[in-house]
């Protein structure tokens, strides 16, 4: 008889979200400088994938009363999951995008362990990876490294921060007084120096309970973000679209100019994107909240065999409404300051765990009120700074989005790789129907940055 394994609450509430017009799926393309090996890619994906993650050989089972369950698959069948599909001609940048669309808006046979990886063939240059993945497997950060697992070269590397002195904020020294109560002192001292240096990192040692229930209060109270085009009913059709790569450097150089961080310049360039792209649609430039996903797990340790979602989420507003960019600047750095000190996304994960073990009706209103509160999910991962290699064929470039849940239309990814940065969006077609036009308003921005600080 097959292994069955209760679901964790985080896991099942991203399970429990899903529906016809916002798909869980954590979506990645990866684009190739040549053709990749068959044979050689299933070696990979059955050594680093299905042997070494428990998940990728386990379905979900959800007939029985109570929580979601992980059920071992045996003889799994990888030829169901590693499939090729075509892309239309003339294989450019537009079908391919075309093509990524498309399987954004097709849901994982639920059947079957909830992954599966495409190879692209007939785009021009080499061929292209889509791996579609379920969130209740792991978090977008954790699917990344797994992912990336697969390459050989270059480790992935993710920024040390430098030790700085900070006084123990008041809401942090609280709990840690509740988690020695609860039998956690320990962990608390084990991981004290890191939760000095990095007050977001307390969410490791974080309990559901009390914890979730207020945080979802705080969540609920909080004001709608304004009409705009960016929000309204969703349908199923999905729209992509990525940058040709920025090269880092121009990024950091833009940050030490205007003495604030790479991810300050981007979320900057993002808000000034944004902005462009309500005045093209004749609508107020007011500032809007996107979504920020906070990984809440160690990065310089391994990804954990049972992966599992550990992360939480802040609320950016965007200073959409100022024009000067240098100010935009200024003002995002101020404002991504505040919300590093706060203790946001330690409570949202609380409001994750918490939501898990509610009925699916209570969870999904709670999903809805809570999307009024954005317009937009951006991501910002780290990957390797040198080029890797899978299969034996080197990586050019990649970029992947994490669902956009609560009926929020729009997410944008900033991926960094190899010196690079891509950007890229995935959209509800009725919210955004051409994210191309995102992108080049992007472009723009950057632009800007450059001349007023030439």
């Amino acid at each position: 008889m097959s292994a069955r394994e209760r679901m964790a609450s985080a896991d099942a509430a991203w399970l429990q979200m899903e529906e016809p017009a916002n798909l869980m799926m954590i979506t990645a393309v990866l684009w190739f400088e040549g053709r990749l090996d068959r044979q050689r890619l299933r070696d990979v994906v059955r050594e680093r994938l299905v042997e070494r993650y428990p998940r990728f050989r386990q379905r979900v089972e959800t007939g029985r009363p109570g929580a979601p369950h992980w059920v071992d698959v045996e003889d799994l069948d990888l030829d169901a999951h590693v499939t090729s599909v075509e892309v239309a001609a003339p294989g450019d940048r537009a079908a391919l995008e075309a093509l990524v669309g498309h399987w954004m808006s097709v849901p994982l046979e639920r059947s079957r362990p909830l992954w599966h990886l495409h190879v692209v063939e007939g785009a021009n240059g080499g061929d292209v990876l889509l791996a579609r993945l379920h969130h209740c497997m792991a978090d977008g950060i954790a699917l990344a490294r797994v992912l990336l697992s697969l390459t050989d070269g270059a480790e992935v590397e993710v920024p040390v921060p430098e030790p700085r002195r900070v006084e123990t904020p008041g809401w942090m020294r609280l709990a840690l007084g509740a988690m020695s109560v609860a039998g956690t002192a320990r962990a608390a001292l084990r991981k004290g120096v890191q939760l000095v240096q990095e007050p977001i990192l307390a969410g490791d040692l974080m309990r559901e309970g009390a914890l979730g229930a207020a945080a979802l209060g705080k969540l609920l109270v909080m004001p709608a973000d304004p009409p705009s085009p960016l929000r309204g009913p969703l349908g199923q059709e999905k729209r992509a679209a990525w940058s040709t790569p920025i090269p880092l450097a121009r990024v950091k150089a833009l940050g030490r100019a205007l003495e604030g961080t790479v991810n300050d310049v981007l979320l900057a360039a993002l808000a000034g994107a944004v902005r462009r792209y309500l005045e093209s649609r004749d609508a107020p430039a007011e500032d809007v909240h996107v979504l920020v996903p906070v990984n809440l797990r160690p990065l310089d340790e391994p990804v954990p065999r049972a992966l599992g979602n550990r992360f939480g989420v802040v609320f950016l507003r965007l200073p959409v409404h100022i024009e000067e960019p240098r100010r935009r600047v200024r003002e995002l750095a101020r404002r991504m300051e505040a919300l590093k000190r706060s203790p946001e996304a330690v409570l949202t994960f609380g409001a994750l765990e918490f939501l898990g073990h509610t009925p699916a009706a209570v969870e999904r209103w709670v999903v809805d009120v809570m999307g009024t509160k954005a317009s937009l999910v951006a991501t910002n991962v780290p990957g390797p700074k040198a080029p890797v290699s899978l299969a034996g064929t080197r990586l050019e470039g990649l970029t992947f989005w994490v669902p956009q849940a609560g009926h929020v239309g729009l997410g944008v990814s900033l991926f960094s790789y190899a010196g690079q940065v891509t950007v890229g969006v995935a959209a509800d077609a009725s919210r955004v129907p051409e994210p191309a036009s995102l992108l080049a308003a992007f472009d723009a921005e950057l632009d800007a940055l450059d001349a007023a600080c030439a």
